[in-house]
């Protein structure tokens, strides 16, 4: 009974110790004028997450949340000597549902709150690859290429220079073996200027999900597929976060340049696929 009552006392004691500490952090953070200014501008500076959202098999990216790092930013300005609104400093908040702990979905689109889309062209042969990428240089906005491992061996001269530009891998000769892709993409990594984050295909492929899952790929599987008519089908589907996968032939290279300008006429903006499917908030 007694060493009950003891550890009844110790749990009290120990309750009203951190209520006392709290009531004093509080009430000094109540009369200091840092805090005070800080949290003036929390509203100023903050911005909910936005889920990423799961339809099925399938899911759209979301984004990341703001809010002040209250620790950071009330150290700088003590150091300072007084409030400096500079010095605030901002933290990201994660998303309770994110692309990043769902590999094993495909990702068909960005976060449809942002007036962005990405074009991605598959990629076996440069016979209107060239054309394609001068008319997306010329226009000063950027491409995503899915390359054949293949093309890869055969174009490593010219997939250097491009700076522009994101490479990701398409397969390896058409195939997915995996000691084969896996040495594609090492191979992709080491010559391009980005790191490979992404696998593609047009139908689902629970072969090719789970291989990209285990390498922590993400599967595209893209809104749009467009193979002629390109002006016409933008006209027709354009809308926020939405990836047009588009094939390199005649017809896209006749309609690239005028669609590229309807998207900017119409307030869109055309980025890269890592961009679009990015849950980083840089605004």
């Amino acid at each position: 009974m007694r060493k009950k009552l003891y550890h009844i006392s110790f749990l009290f004691l120990a309750i009203f110790t951190f209520y006392s500490i709290y009531q004093i952090e509080n009430n000094l953070n109540i009369k200091n004028p840092i805090i005070n200014e800080i949290n003036k501008t929390k509203t100023k500076y903050k911005k909910d997450y936005i889920n990423a959202t799961i339809i099925g098999n399938n899911i759209l990216s979301g984004k990341n949340g703001k809010d002040i790092n209250l620790k950071k930013t009330y150290k700088k300005m003590k150091q300072y000597g007084k409030y400096n609104e500079t010095l605030t400093t901002i933290k990201e908040i994660t998303p309770e549902i994110s692309i990043e702990n769902n590999y094993d979905k495909y990702l068909v689109g960005g976060n449809q709150t942002d007036r962005k889309i990405s074009f991605i062209f598959p990629v076996k042969d440069n016979k209107e690859f060239i054309n394609i990428l001068k008319i997306l240089d010329s226009k000063k906005v950027p491409g995503t290429f899915f390359i054949d491992g293949t093309f890869l061996e055969k174009n490593i001269s010219f997939i250097k220079k491009q700076k522009e530009h994101e490479f990701e891998l398409l397969s390896y000769q058409n195939d997915y073996e995996e000691s084969f892709f896996k040495t594609s993409l090492s191979y992709l990594s080491s010559i391009s200027n980005n790191k490979p984050k992404y696998c593609y295909t047009e139908v689902e492929k629970d072969s090719l999900l789970n291989l990209c899952k285990k390498m922590k790929l993400h599967t595209v599987k893209p809104t749009i597929i467009i193979k002629r008519n390109l002006y016409q089908e933008i006209k027709k589907d354009l809308k926020n976060g939405t990836i047009f996968s588009i094939e390199n032939n005649y017809y896209t290279e006749k309609d690239l340049s005028i669609t590229i300008d309807y998207i900017k006429e119409k307030g869109y903006k055309l980025v890269s696929l890592n961009e679009l499917l990015t849950e980083e908030n840089n605004e």
